[in-house]
């Protein structure tokens, strides 16, 4: 059975053909496509103004980004079969990557099936659906999961915020095995206990293993701040790599408690100091009490969420970063660190060098990090690289 087709207006294939996989509403002829009759989730065929053949995806016609591309052969739509051998695909670089089965599967448009995301803990799958293509083939995804995976349990975390986005309604279930309980992942030799039903997201941070991994060179016999710590993923790596101690500043007491449980699970609780409250008022606290640290870590939530944020979100970056220095030692190092993608990359070493300015510090840019291999980007879709990390040290004036 053939699917309803989306026409697009005339020259609005390049950007399709370039590689992008959204297809935006204004770009579809709707003298000749009925968008409006199409079910959300739909199957579509996208054509040129000529109607020649470009791409099968899905379809919402309630959401500003009305289609995404799944194949750009024509005999392949979203089943069964084309999801079990795009997780193979991923699959095989994960494991080409990693030598312990933690990471993140399937990243979305970055591994050719948007809307769709896994995280592996293990023998755990966690699942995120986002978009109502994704949604409408769920039953495929789990089959395709234990055919390629054959995981003891999946978790469907559907409560992220994209799927509002969709019309989709918020869930959270646990649709095969047992909710896990006392789960514990390993990550650049540090092991941690991860909620994949509770905790944010999936339930851990994949997107930075890498900047974790290089920060530990730099903590070594050093007294080391970790703010927005959540459940210490940097804090804890740092106390295991050798910190001479560590403070987490998280506004969340849960987070904390686990984030001592996670430094107990390394041994490592004696070298780990917790601190309840906003990050902002933390840092001024700390600051009047002359409190000094050689290394600070700063990896805050995304202040930028949207475009019309932009303003207000680049005053936050701007003032933490700020205020971040003033607590560095003379001869400090500041990782600073933005998931949002709406924060330009090259943007973010410029905050940091205004702040350093301000309080009449120099500044050497020592590294660049950005998402970890198991988060790939696709290089038609500028949002898919969000993860940007600078490494920095912040000297006295000179």
């Amino acid at each position: 059975m053939s699917s309803p087709r989306l026409q697009l207006k005339k020259n609005e294939s390049r950007r399709l053909r370039g590689g992008h996989l959204w297809v935006f509403s204004n770009e579809i002829d709707t003298t000749v496509t009925d968008l409006k009759s199409l079910e959300p989730g739909e199957s579509v065929e996208i054509v040129d103004e000529r109607g020649k053949f470009i791409a099968n995806g899905y379809a919402n016609p309630h959401s500003l980004i009305c289609a995404r591309i799944v194949s750009r052969d024509p005999a392949h739509q979203l089943d069964r079969s084309l999801l079990v051998h795009r997780l193979n695909i991923a699959l095989s670089l994960r494991e080409r990557l990693f030598d312990k089965p933690y990471y993140r599967l399937v990243h979305g448009e970055g591994d050719a099936l948007p809307g769709l995301v896994v995280d592996r803990f293990g023998d755990v799958a966690v699942v995120q659906i986002t978009t109502a293509g994704m949604e409408r083939v769920t039953a495929d995804i789990l089959e395709a999961l234990n055919k390629v995976l054959r995981p003891s349990t999946i978790i469907l975390r559907n409560d992220a915020s994209l799927r509002q986005l969709e019309g989709l309604a918020y869930s959270v279930e646990v649709v095969q095995g047992e909710p896990p309980e006392g789960l514990v992942i390993e990550e650049n030799g540090t092991r941690f206990l991860v909620d994949p039903i509770a905790g944010q997201k999936t339930g851990w941070f994949f997107d930075h293993r890498m900047n974790r991994c290089r920060m530990q060179d730099y903590v070594r016999e050093r007294r080391v701040l970790d703010l927005f710590s959540y459940t210490g993923s940097w804090g804890v790596q740092a106390a295991v790599a050798g910190a001479s101690d560590v403070m987490c500043v998280d506004a969340s007491a849960t987070a904390l408690d686990m984030a001592y449980e996670n430094a107990a699970l390394n041994g490592q609780q004696e070298r780990l100091a917790l601190l309840e409250g906003d990050a902002f008022e933390a840092l001024k606290a700390l600051r009047e009490e002359r409190e000094r640290f050689d290394v600070v870590i700063l990896d805050p939530p995304a202040f930028i969420k949207r475009k019309k944020d932009a303003a207000r979100g680049l005053e936050a970056y701007e003032r933490i970063n700020r205020m971040a220095m003033q607590v560095l030692a003379k001869d400090g190092i500041l990782i600073s660190a933005s998931c949002s993608h709406h924060l330009q990359r090259d943007k973010l070493p410029d905050i940091m060098l205004k702040g350093a300015r301000h309080i009449d510090r120099e500044m050497q840019l020592l590294e660049e990090g950005h998402q970890g291999p198991d988060h790939p980007i696709h290089p038609a879709i500028p949002e898919t690289r969000y993860i940007k990390c600078f490494t920095a040290r912040i000297l006295p004036a000179r």
